[in-house]
This record gives C-alpha cells, sequence and structure tokens, in this order.
C-alpha cells in the first residue's frame, strides 16, 4: 500500500541523495569505459585489463557511499516504512526523463537492501517489477550520437559504405590496409548473403560506439534487407606490432555474435548514455540472449543479476518442479543443486570440507572473485552472487533440504517470514551458474567423434586458461561443462591460481631403488609446487581418451610447456585469445593467397 499523503519533508531529500548517488556511480562507469577507445589506440593491455578490474567494483563501492550519506544524514535505518513508501515516489517522478532508469531503480533496491533487513525486501518501497519504461528512451542534446547510425548504401556504394563506417568510428591508428580489409570483408558479405535481391530498404545499422575487450575492438551492426536482418560484428586488432590496425574478420549471425557475448567471456567496456537502448539492439541481434545476459555483457551486471532474478521469480511462478541435489559427482567444497525446468545450478560452499581439502569460505569467496574480475576467455562461467535468498519450503525436495541442513547448516534458515503459514528456504549466500552437461558424463556417453572434439576442446580450454595466467587447480574431467554448442568450460573455482603463482617441476628421479619403489611421495613438495607429469593417471585411464589427449595435447604434461607459458606472462606479454574460430581470421586468408602466389611464381 502506498501512503496518501506525501507529508514527510524527509523523503524527497533521500530520494534526491539516491539519485545523485547513482549518477555519481554511471558517470563514473562511462568515464572509464569511454577511456577504453584511447587505452586500445595505445595498446595499453595491461591498462584495459586493469581498468576491466576495477570498474566491477565500481558499483559495491558507491551503494557503501550512498548507504553512509544516508545513515549520516537521514538516519535512514530507522525511518518508518512510510516514509520509504515515500522516498520511492518522489525517486519515480525524479526518473521521468533520466536516461538510464532501470539502472536508478536497481541501484535504488541495492542501498535499500543494505541499509534495511531483509524482512522487508518484499515491500512497496523497492522496485520488485521496473516502474519506469526503457522503450524509446533517446537523448535529445543536439549534439549527442543516436544509439546507432544507419547507411543506405547501393550495390556499387557498398564499398564506400563499409569505409565510411570504419572512419565514423575516429581510430587515431591508421590501418595497415584498409582497401584490403574491406575487400575481405566484401566477399565474406556476398558468401553469407548470396546473390539475394536488394530491396528498396536496403540497410546497415551499425552501434554508435565500438565495444572493447582485452585486445580486441569490435563494431557491431546488422544488415537490413527487407524482412531479413543479418546480425554482424567487425573485430578490430593492432599489425605491425601496435603501429597500425587491421581489420581481423567478419562475424555473421546470431551464433557467432553468441560467442562474442558469452557468459565465459569478461565485460566489455563501450561507452553508452542510453543503455537500455543497446541492449535493445543487440536482443535484435541476439534473440535468445536473455536481456539479464546482455546487461552483464556490457559491463551492467548488477543489472543483469536483477534482471536475472526477476526472470528466477517469474520462472518459479510458472513451474511446479522441485529444486533437487544436481546430478553428477558430488563436490567436497560446494554443494550444487538445481531446478530441473531451469537452466541453471545453484550452488552453496559447504561449512566444512573433508581432508585432504584444506581451505574456508573466505579462500573460495577470494577464488570466485577473482575469476569475476580476471579475462575469462571463454573458458570460465560467470557466477551471479546472491545474499539472503528465499525460496518456498515446498519446492524443494526432502533429500535437498537434508543435505542444505547437514553440510550448510550457517548459511540456511527455514522460517515463516510473512507469518502465512508458508514455509521458505532462505539462502544466506548463494553462487548461480549457468548449467552445463558435466564433461564426465558427456565423455561417457558420447560417440568416438564427440570424444575427439570434447577431448580436444578440454585441452584447448586449459591452453586458454594458462594464456590468461589461470591454473586450474583441479583438472579433473567432472570440474569442466560442455555448452550448447560443444565448448568446453571450466566452472569449478575452488583451487584456482594464477599460473605465475605456481611453481611447475619435473618429478625428481629416484636416488635408490628404495625410493624408486616406494609407494609414498620421498621427495619435498611445496605447497604451490605442481608436477604435470603426474595428471596422466587422474585423466588418462580411458583408452579412447588417452589417444586422443596424447596425439592433441601431451604437451600439458610437461612442465617445461607450463614454465614457458609463466615466463611470458611474468616478461609481461598478453596473449591474444579470440572469440571466434580462427579460420575466420582474415590473416589466414592472406597467408593462403600469398602461398599461392609463391607456389605461381616457382
Amino acid at each position: 500500500m502506498f501512503p496518501r499523503l506525501l507529508d514527510d519533508s524527509r523523503a524527497y531529500a533521500i530520494a534526491g541523495a539516491l539519485l545523485e548517488g547513482f549518477n555519481r556511480h554511471y558517470r563514473l562507469f562511462r568515464e572509464t569505459s569511454a577511456a577504453a577507445k584511447q587505452r586500445f589506440e595505445q595498446a595499453d593491455w595491461h591498462g584495459q585489463q586493469r581498468a576491466q578490474r576495477e570498474r566491477i567494483e565500481f558499483y559495491d563501492k558507491r551503494v557503501e557511499e550512498a548507504a553512509e550519506r544516508l545513515q549520516t544524514e537521514f538516519r535512514a535505518s530507522s525511518l518508518p516504512m512510510d516514509t520509504w513508501q515515500q522516498v520511492k515516489l518522489h525517486y519515480i517522478g525524479l526518473l521521468t526523463n533520466h536516461h538510464q532508469p532501470e539502472c536508478a531503480e536497481t541501484f535504488f533496491n541495492s542501498v535499500t537492501t543494505k541499509i534495511l533487513h531483509h524482512n522487508y525486501f518484499h515491500n512497496d518501497f523497492i522496485f520488485v517489477r521496473p516502474a519506469v519504461s526503457t522503450e524509446y528512451i533517446e537523448n535529445d542534446e543536439p549534439a549527442a550520437a543516436p544509439t546507432y547510425r544507419a547507411y543506405y548504401p547501393t550495390p556499387p556504394t557498398l564499398r564506400e559504405t563499409l569505409l565510411r563506417i570504419v572512419h565514423n568510428f575516429q581510430l587515431k591508428l591508421p590501418f595497415e590496409d584498409l582497401d584490403r580489409d574491406i575487400d575481405h570483408v566484401l566477399e565474406a558479405m556476398r558468401r553469407q548473403l548470396g546473390d539475394t535481391r536488394w530491396r528498396t530498404n536496403f540497410q546497415i545499422q551499425v552501434l554508435s560506439s565500438m565495444f572493447f575487450r582485452n585486445k580486441g575492438g569490435y563494431i557491431v551492426g546488422k544488415i537490413v534487407n527487407g524482412f531479413h536482418e543479418t546480425s554482424f560484428a567487425l573485430p578490430i586488432l593492432h599489425a605491425q606490432e601496435g603501429q597500425t590496425l587491421a581489420i581481423d574478420a567478419v562475424l555473421f549471425g546470431e551464433e557467432d555474435l553468441l560467442l562474442l557475448f558469452s557468459f565465459a567471456r569478461a565485460y566489455f567496456m563501450v561507452d553508452m548514455e542510453i543503455p537500455a537502448a543497446y541492449v535493445q539492439f543487440l536482443r535484435s541481434l541476439m534473440p535468445r540472449k536473455p536481456r539479464s545476459e546482455i546487461y552483464s555483457a556490457i559491463g551492467l551486471q548488477k543489472q543483469g543479476k536483477n534482471l536475472f532474478y526477476r526472470d528466477f521469480l517469474y520462472h518459479q511462478r510458472h513451474s511446479t518442479d522441485k529444486f533437487r541435489i544436481a546430478p553428477g559427482i558430488k563436490g567436497m567444497v560446494m554443494l550444487v543443486f538445481d531446478l530441473p525446468s531451469f537452466p541453471f545450478v545453484f550452488k552453496c560452499i559447504k561449512d566444512f570440507y573433508p581432508p585432504p581439502k584444506e581451505t574456508t569460505r573466505e579462500i573460495i569467496q577470494g577464488k570466485y572473485q577473482l575469476v569475476k574480475t580476471h579475462d575469462r576467455v571463454g573458458r570460465m562461467a560467470d557466477t551471479l552472487e546472491y545474499s539472503n535468498v528465499a525460496f518456498p519450503r515446498a519446492r524443494f525436495e526432502d533429500a535437498l533440504v537434508e543435505e542444505l541442513l547437514h553440510y550448510c547448516p550457517s548459511l540456511v534458515e527455514i522460517s515463516d517470514r510473512d507469518g502465512d503459514g508458508q514455509l521458505e528456504v532462505i539462502l544466506k549466500h548463494v553462487y548461480i551458474e549457468r548449467r552445463m552437461i558435466p564433461l564426465n558424463i558427456f565423455l561417457q556417453e558420447a560417440t568416438p567423434e564427440q570424444i575427439e572434439h570434447a577431448v580436444i576442446e578440454y585441452g584447448n580450454a586449459i591452453k586458454d586458461l594458462v594464456a590468461a595466467n589461470i591454473f586450474p587447480g583441479d583438472m579433473l574431467w567432472k570440474n569442466f561443462g560442455v555448452t550448447r554448442n560443444g565448448k568446453v568450460v571450466f566452472y569449478d573455482y575452488d583451487e584456482i591460481e594464477y599460473l605465475t603463482d605456481c611453481n611447475f617441476r619435473k618429478v625428481p628421479q629416484p636416488r635408490n631403488e628404495e625410493e624408486e619403489m616406494s609407494g609414498e611421495i620421498w621427495y619435498h613438495v611445496g605447497p604451490k609446487d605442481v608436477f604435470p607429469e603426474t595428471f596422466g593417471p587422474f585423466l588418462l585411464g580411458n583408452a579412447s581418451v588417452r589417444e586422443v589427449f596424447m596425439k592433441h595435447h601431451a604437451d600439458l604434461l610437461d612442465a617445461d610447456f607450463w614454465n614457458v607459458h609463466k615466463q611470458r606472462i611474468q616478461a609481461g606479454d598478453v596473449h591474444d585469445v579470440f572469440p571466434y574460430d580462427p579460420h575466420k581470421r582474415f590473416v589466414n586468408q592472406r597467408a593462403a593467397v600469398a602461398v599461392l602466389a609463391d607456389a605461381a611464381q616457382d
């Protein structure tokens, strides 16, 4: 119920202070995102990675600042419910012409729930549903760029249009050979679109800001031809050791864009005045991707988290199946459960761990935070972290409740919060990840061709992680999952380490027969020592798996492989990891042309 009168003079001031806190947050968010273009032009890869890590922390810092201000100036935690309801109404009024209303509503929720007890979370003074529409928001300032630009080429002017699209981003470095790159793009477009007749409304729509991540910049848009739309992205990389630029590939269609915006990759840096408009455009390119994941992919992970939870509540209301213990081998550190009809898993850190595990809840949470802020290179699943989440007890299988109470008693509360006789299971801390097929289960049921692909992908996943300075720790098959498109992704982080913190060693030669025959480790092993040649017995018991692994990835069993990469990273090198198949790269096409030219001369 809303108050009949807006009669509390404090309410408007509190609403204004909250919006000032959000506006400061988004200004800083935009500044660091916009600066990604300059870092890209300067090849400041370490600065780009640092900015990506630091930007993730911006939101929580601004929430802390806003909550502290409300406590200091208004004693916010002691205000009556009626005042908070008035605060919300004033806040809605302040958002009428705001350019990021949905994010401002989420900020409001974050601050108020930090100040107030979780029993109040469902009351009328937070935004359980959005109150301000994000449809058709535009920046009306005369000098403001639109969300996207539309170009209307005719067949003879397509080359000039593509050149204009690239030039409009005003990158300060010259291209190595832009005419050559545009030729490659045109040839790829002809292969993709075929000989389709151009309709009268043929156009190319391109988002006005480039997307930056790691060592790449991306132009993102779509080709509209009558009723047919084809999404595309142009990756732009440095050439000639950072002196020039080159278009590296052209990506077409939803599948390529889904890989580019994958949940297993770091968040993009992109300068957006109106994020909802960018999300709407990107959703038209990837209709199967939830809006929550798109918000996260463009760096607004708190908004993504908020939308995910709304989607989850909506799914609960329209489903009847029960939460259960997740299928597969149970972990020693995490208790994992799922809802069969919902494509995610829920993970709680256990209160105790059997030997030989030696860890703490704080260490494990630190590992998950490391993954959140690190370059995930398409090989580590993103996680959503929640506190004080309430589930209907009636939707839980009894066996799951028993396991939660046994392994995670400090995290579980079962109560009737609303006093209506409906029990709830309240989890004080939970991680949520996209569900994948555990690799060990996949291998048990796979055909020989599928086994070969999965084992090659497994090794490639580890090598991508190594390139990004990550040692997975526990490399067992059960800690990796297979995505819908067959990609292998790592998802168990409790033993993850920076590669540069590990000491990779060869097993010493035994000095005598007694040592050689000993069933125990007779040589010294430090806390960070890793012996890659010992991985084999744990990973390669299946003969068909071993054959494929040794053919493609035997180097993973050699300490020299790991040390070479460790030394490379310590020397400051940032490795290229491409979010698209290598065969799509134009550099490979150029190499093939050069080989043919040389052969013709011979």
